[in-house]
């Protein structure tokens, strides 16, 4: 009897069962998926997240998430980034022919995990689902079967970037303890546990842990768990003993022993206003410390060039790490320039390839929200962490007055009765802006009106309304009586790419353009969101629409 070759392993057959394209928009920000078969979800273009299981997955283009067979999910637009998505279902079968016997019927790896399988960068995966959409209803066999090379490419690259995963998730390694550590610092942590972790002994794991951190394992714990008790401290969450207990110690006694022996005073002594070496993750929140009276020791940012200090004593000592720097450059300057705080966004922190966790060894971490709040709570936030609060609240009552009086001189101007339009060109995109950058001081410090329908965002969203994408066909639809215009250059300095906005049907029709109520702003005027830069923007503003130097 010949016994095929093929007998000593059986895997099912894959199959697509469906392919949908899918745009998130204004009006469908939410969309939900429930399938019984497994789905393939690739971001084509912009951003979202996807919430499953209680847990949620940023999206941006490139991003691909496998989501098991009947899992509720639902994905939610980025209101300023919409996404495209491509949704693709596949299905296995055995194969219809008889088994021979001791045949090994073995599940899909790609179709059959009941865990959610997240991606957050694969745009090989996404341009050949995009190809198999594109070609979804084949002309020829010859397409039929390209289609079919395309869907087993598709399942070819989960399979690998699966494997490599789990690879990387199992193979030992000093940094999966240091970072086992930083995010399970509360709990009781061996020795022994890290070393096995590392796949190291317990002996050699500490001369290793040192040459990697400069801390012991017991040092770097400790500063891991004092640190977020001062960052409790800040924010007022509990009684020492409740304190003790979030951070992983036994009482408020033996916090109070380990908090002396790091820092030398007592927690019930801890004095936030004493704060001198203070680190901050992007330009708007040193501009804050600058005008609350407190130079950042470092300065974490793309560059240096925007800390707006018009009116204030220029930094004179202040470090400037770039975001370029991998996390471990970062948080080796900071334990270099003994950094006592560290003040950042988690959204930031995140863009950057940087987490609290990791950095909280080297000092407290307190996040400011940045695009859920405006820049006067980030203000009063930042005040009330340094005890500055009163400096804050004093410079704010006095810009109210400056925004009152403003508010008086355009009101007597022809701005006053207009509808006014805010229009950014990017290389890539067309934006409308809302209440963030110059959006704030137009609409909320002068009050004038916006577009009807970035009116209505305004009032949903509020301080979080940024922006809204939108396509050069529709132009009329958000055009006012006088247009704003920001233009952003491209990465070789370049505006060449607003020409093809200027120079369009679209553009030439609408009534601001044909009145010549077209107003070019300088970027690095009107863009910046701190308080130096508003009160800026606002006397230029003034200026702007009254003809008053």
């Amino acid at each position: 009897m010949v016994v095929s070759e093929w007998a000593e392993s059986h895997f099912p057959l894959y199959t697509a069962d469906n392919i949908l394209s899918v745009y998130s928009t204004s009006n469908l920000p939410l969309y939900e998926i429930n399938e019984r078969s497994t789905v393939l979800i690739a971001i084509a273009s912009g951003k979202g997240s996807l919430q499953a299981n209680d847990d949620t997955y940023e999206l941006t283009a490139g991003s691909v998430i496998l989501l098991p067979a009947h899992t509720e999910a639902a994905l939610i637009a980025n209101i300023q980034h919409p996404p495209h998505v491509y949704k693709l279902a596949i299905s296995t079968r055995e194969q219809s022919s008889s088994l021979p016997e001791g045949t090994m019927v073995r599940k899909s790896e790609a179709a059959s995990n009941s865990n959610i399988q997240f991606f957050a960068y694969e745009p090989a995966i996404t341009a050949y689902v995009e190809e198999l959409y594109i070609h979804r209803l084949p002309e020829s066999e010859i397409r039929h079967v390209q289609n079919q090379i395309v869907f087993h490419q598709i399942l070819l690259q989960l399979l690998e970037g699966q494997e490599a995963k789990n690879a990387s998730s199992e193979k030992p390694s000093m940094e999966r303890s240091i970072s086992y550590l930083e995010n399970h610092y509360s709990d009781k942590i061996t020795r022994e546990q890290l070393a096995g972790i590392a796949g190291v002994s317990a002996s050699h794991y500490s001369i290793l842990f040192k040459q990697h951190t400069g801390f012991s394992p017991n040092e770097y714990l400790s500063r891991l768990r004092v640190h977020r008790a001062k960052e409790l401290l800040l924010s007022g969450s509990g009684t020492l003993r409740e304190i003790a207990l979030k951070v992983g110690y036994k009482d408020e006694f033996y916090l109070s022993r380990r908090f002396k022996q790091q820092t030398g005073a007592a927690p019930s002594a801890y004095n936030r206003g004493s704060f001198q070496r203070v680190a901050v993750l992007l330009t708007p929140y040193a501009c804050h410390l600058l005008l609350l009276g407190l130079e950042p020791a470092v300065l974490i940012s793309e560059s240096s060039e925007y800390v707006n200090t018009f009116g204030l004593q220029p930094p004179q000592t202040m470090v400037f790490i770039n975001t370029t720097s991998s996390a471990e450059q970062v948080k080796a300057s900071l334990l270099d320039n003994n950094i006592e705080l560290i003040i950042a966004a988690s959204q930031h922190l995140h863009h950057y390839g940087l987490n609290g966790e990791h950095l909280r060894a080297v000092a407290p971490v307190v996040e400011i929200s940045w695009m859920e709040l405006g820049w006067k709570e980030h203000m009063r936030l930042i005040a009330e962490v340094i005890q500055r609060s009163d400096k804050a609240e004093q410079w704010l009552a006095d810009f109210e007055k400056e925004e009152k009086a403003a508010r008086s001189k355009v009101e007597q101007s022809q701005a006053a009765n207009e509808v006014i339009t805010i229009l950014v060109i990017k290389p890539e995109e067309l934006l409308v802006y809302g209440v963030r950058n110059v959006g704030c001081v137009i609409y909320q410090s002068l009050g004038l009106q916006p577009p009807a329908r970035i009116k209505r965002e305004m009032e949903t969203r509020g301080d979080q309304f940024h922006s809204i994408p939108i396509e050069i066909s529709e132009l009329a639809d958000y055009a006012g009586d006088r247009i704003l215009v920001i233009v952003f250059p491209d990465v070789k300095g370049s505006t060449a790419h607003s020409e093809a906005i200027f120079k369009s049907y679209y553009w030439s029709k609408l009534p601001a353009v044909q009145l010549n109520h077209v107003h070019l702003l300088d970027r690095d005027e009107w863009i910046p969101y701190n308080p130096v830069s508003i009160r800026l923007q606002l006397q230029r503003a003034v200026t702007l629409f009254t003809g008053n130097q």
